[in-house]
C-alpha cells in the first residue's frame, strides 16, 4: 500500500511542479503558492545557488557559474533539444518495455505496435523541421520586400532602423538578442527548438504543439486501453464480485480495481499519468498560439499591445480626470446650480468609467486570411519573390 500512495503523491508533486512552473505567471494565480513556486522555481532556486557557490568558492566559481548561465540562456545551444529527445526516447522505451507485451490486447490490435512508433518518429521529423529551419531571417537583400509586406501601423510598430544589423526594421519584426539576427514576424525564440519562430517557421511549430499534443493524449489513451484490457482478460470484475462477494456497482468496486491496478501495474499507470499531464500542458499552449494565428498576433506583439493600452489607458483617464475636476469647477462657479439629489449622484456614472481603450490590429485580415498567412507565409509566395527578382 505505501508503493501506491507514493506513486500518487509522486504523480500529485509532478503535476504541482508542472503547472506552477509553466503557468504560474497568469494573472488567475496572482497571490497564491502557485505563484510562489513558480517565482521559487524560476528564480528564487538559482539565486540561492548562485549565493551557495559564491559563497563556497569564492569569485572563481560565481565566474564559472556566471560562464554556463551565459552559454545556456543567452547564446544558441542544444541543451534543450538534448533533452527533448532524451525525455521523447526514454518515455517511448519505456512504453515499449511495459506495454508492448500486452499489444495485441482486448481492446488494442497488432497495428498499434507500427503506428506509434510512426507518431513519434513524425513528431521527431517537425521538431526537425522547427529547430533547423529558416524563421524569416531579415537582412540588407531581403528588407525591402518584409518592409512593403508588412506596413508599419504607427501605433506599436514605427519606422527604425535596426542598431545592430544597421538596416531598417520592417514592421513585426525584432531583433534577436540570442540569435543576433532579425526575425520577420518574430513571434518568440524558443530555447526547446533552439531557433527563433518567426515568419517561416511558425507553421512547423503550430504543427509540432498540435501532434505532440495528440501524440501524448494517443499514447496515454492506449495504455489506459491496455490497462482496461488486462481487467477483461484476467476477469478482475468477476473475481471480486464472484469470489470476494464485493457489490457490482462503481462506487465499490473502484478502490480495489484502483489498488489493484496500482500494484500490479504501477510503471503503466505513472507513464499514462505523465502523459495526461503533458497534454494538458499542451493543449493550454496550443490553444494560446491558436488565437494569436487567428487574430494575426504575435507573442512579441502581445506584449507590446499591453504596454500600449495600459499607456493609453492612463493617459486617456488622466484626460478624463481634467475633464471631470473642470466640469465640476464649473458647476462650483455656477450662481443658479440646482442641487442634485443624493440618490441621483450616487447611481450617475463616473466619468472614467468611460474609458474606453481599443486595439486596433491592422494585420488581423479575418481567420481564414490570418491562418492562410502562416500555412503559406508571405515570403513564400509568387508576389514576394517576383519582387524580389525584379529589384534584383
Amino acid at each position: 500500500m505505501e508503493v501506491e500512495w507514493l506513486l500518487v503523491i509522486h504523480g500529485l508533486v509532478t503535476l504541482l511542479v508542472l503547472i506552477s512552473f509553466l503557468c504560474g505567471q497568469w494573472p488567475i494565480f496572482a497571490g497564491t503558492f502557485i505563484q510562489k513556486i513558480h517565482f521559487f522555481l524560476t528564480f528564487g532556486a538559482c539565486d540561492y545557488f548562485r549565493r551557495f557557490v559564491g559563497a563556497v568558492f569564492g569569485q572563481r566559481g560565481s565566474n564559472a557559474l556566471f560562464c554556463v548561465e551565459y552559454y545556456c540562456c543567452d547564446r544558441p545551444n542544444p541543451t534543450l533539444q538534448v533533452i527533448y529527445l532524451g525525455i521523447i526516447g526514454a518515455s517511448y522505451y519505456l512504453i515499449v518495455q511495459s506495454a508492448f507485451k500486452y499489444i495485441p490486447g482486448h481492446y488494442l490490435g497488432e497495428v498499434h505496435r507500427y503506428i506509434s512508433l510512426l507518431a513519434v518518429g513524425g513528431g521527431i521529423l517537425l521538431f526537425l523541421l522547427t529547430s533547423f529551419s529558416d524563421p524569416g531571417t531579415v537582412n540588407a537583400g531581403n528588407v525591402s520586400h518584409y518592409l512593403s509586406a508588412y506596413p508599419y501601423d504607427n501605433i506599436i510598430f514605427s519606422e527604425k532602423e535596426c542598431p545592430t544589423c544597421k538596416i531598417p526594421k520592417p514592421a513585426r519584426s525584432k531583433h534577436c538578442s540570442i540569435c543576433d539576427r532579425c526575425v520577420a514576424r518574430f513571434d518568440h525564440h524558443c530555447g526547446w527548438m533552439n531557433n527563433c519562430i518567426g515568419e517561416k517557421n511558425s507553421r512547423y511549430f503550430m504543427a509540432f504543439l498540435l501532434w505532440h499534443f495528440l501524440l501524448c493524449l494517443y499514447g496515454a489513451v492506449a495504455i489506459a486501453l491496455v490497462l482496461a484490457g488486462r481487467l477483461k482478460e484476467l476477469r478482475v470484475i468477476d473475481i471480486l464480485t464472484v469470489y470476494y462477494g464485493f457489490e457490482k456497482s462503481f462506487s465499490s468496486l473502484a478502490p480495489h480495481v484502483a489498488v489493484w491496478l496500482l500494484d500490479s501495474y504501477n510503471t503503466q499507470i505513472l507513464i499514462m499519468v505523465f502523459l495526461a499531464i503533458i497534454s494538458m500542458l499542451l493543449a493550454g499552449f496550443l490553444a494560446y498560439h491558436t488565437k494569436l494565428c487567428v487574430t494575426n498576433t504575435t507573442t512579441n506583439e502581445t506584449f507590446k499591445w499591453q504596454e500600449y493600452l495600459s499607456w493609453k489607458r492612463k493617459v486617456n483617464e488622466a484626460k478624463a480626470s481634467a475633464a471631470a475636476l473642470k466640469a465640476s469647477l464649473a458647476e462650483l462657479n455656477h450662481e443658479k446650480k440646482h442641487p442634485v439629489s443624493k440618490w441621483k449622484a450616487f447611481f450617475q456614472r463616473s466619468r472614467l468609467e468611460e474609458v474606453e481603450v481599443v486595439k486596433n490590429n491592422i494585420y488581423d485580415k479575418g481567420v481564414l486570411q490570418n491562418v492562410f498567412e502562416i500555412v503559406v507565409p508571405l515570403s513564400t509566395r509568387r508576389s514576394f519573390l517576383q519582387r524580389k527578382s525584379k529589384s534584383g
